[in-house]
């Protein structure tokens, strides 16, 4: 009888034990369930300087004093906009079919046509908010309007005692996209944490060289459209990211050329950006995105992948405006892990970290196959 009893507790503690190491090694991502993913768009969208974007908040950048042409487009003309350009007191003016608000302390806005405006930039630089309201679905765009720094202030390599360094003197190839920089954003303590996106800062694309505030940088709208849409589909595929870890964005030439990097590289004129997946756990480094246990090129891989088939899609919807860029992806190194470079350069170009790969091992077939 006691012999039993033995053999009963002794299966009840074997079976207790077994919970306990299933539980402790529980993958992290199962330990609760994760809120789900909003791109944050909104029902209509926002055509800007050729640009077409659906998302409630968007960095856009002009020049002192320069108009923009901003349209509300998604819905029918009986769906009423508004336009709203400060916290000044309202003004109303009245339209045909419905009537606009337009607050406009800063700048100046003029009605061109049925949902369509003109706004011209105060000659200060800085951020200023404009906001277009669908009336009836109470649905606000937000878009950060930074007014630039010219680059003609730029004066032996620095920009009010940060170091810019210079751009190239000919332009790669003679094409328009490596001409030196309109302007640049100025970055201070206050404005950093700005909204560029709905899921994206001003903060994650300062260059990482040395130097205290102000700070200064390149952006373009394109990239940011471009990101958002990735992370987007990264989501949907069930890889969970709420922002993407940019390990460079933007680069000044002085820093471009302190780190090694190529003459025309495009994180100089702020269409470029090097992202990895950061979620579980935050530590700084690309997630073992495959489940392998392993962090590496293979990770790279897949997050190249899933850009690489998104981006050859066509889009129809006009709220997908994608511009065609670059696109790589490399191995980890003694001083980072691995990565995927994203750019909006104009035209098409693909790479990989081939070389250190096949040296290290790597034994992926499809690897090979892009490599050889």
């Amino acid at each position: 009888m006691e012999s039993r009893i033995m053999k009963c507790l002794s299966r009840i503690a074997l079976a207790f034990l077994m919970v306990v190491i299933l539980t402790s090694f529980r993958p992290q991502t199962l330990a609760k369930p994760f809120p789900s993913f909003s791109p944050e768009k909104a029902t209509f969208a926002v055509r800007f300087k050729g640009i077409i974007s659906p998302y409630r908040v968007l960095g856009v950048f002009v020049l002192p004093g320069e108009t923009v042409t901003l349209e509300a487009i998604g819905a029918g003309e009986q769906n009423p906009y508004v336009l709203l350009t400060s916290t000044s007191p309202t003004t109303w003016k009245k339209s045909r079919d419905h009537f606009y608000v337009v607050q406009a302390s800063a700048g100046k806005v003029r009605q061109l046509a049925l949902n369509q405006w003109q706004w011209v930039a105060p000659k200060t630089p800085g951020m200023y908010p404009v906001k277009i309201r669908q009336q009836r679905l109470e649905e606000t765009i937000t878009l950060h309007m930074f007014v630039l720094v010219p680059f003609s202030r730029v004066q032996t390599g620095y920009l009010n005692g940060y170091r810019i360094g210079s751009y190239p003197v000919a332009a790669y190839k003679g094409l328009p996209i490596y001409h030196p920089p309109r302007g640049f954003i100025e970055v201070t303590e206050k404005n950093q944490d700005t909204l560029v996106t709905p899921h994206f800062t001003l903060k994650q694309f300062l260059c990482k060289q040395k130097g205290g505030y102000p700070k200064y940088i390149v952006l373009r709208e394109e990239l940011l459209v471009q990101l958002e849409l990735i992370l987007e589909r990264v989501n949907a595929k069930g890889y969970r990211a709420d922002t993407f870890a940019i390990m460079s964005g933007y680069r000044t030439p002085f820093y471009n050329q302190a780190i090694g990097n190529g003459k025309y590289s495009r994180h100089q004129w702020g269409d470029a950006a090097d992202i990895f997946i950061d979620e579980f756990p935050k530590d700084g480094i690309m997630d073992d995105l495959n489940g392998d246990g392993l962090i590496n090129y293979a990770d790279a891989l897949l997050l190249y992948r899933l850009i690489d088939e998104f981006q050859e899609e066509h889009f129809e919807d006009h709220f997908t405006d994608f511009t065609v860029g670059g696109l790589g992806w490399y191995e980890k190194n003694t001083y980072r892990g691995p990565f995927v470079h994203v750019d909006v350069r104009g035209f098409p170009a693909r790479w990989g970290d081939c070389k250190r790969v096949l040296r290290l091992g790597g034994r992926d077939k499809n690897l090979r196959g892009m490599c050889n």
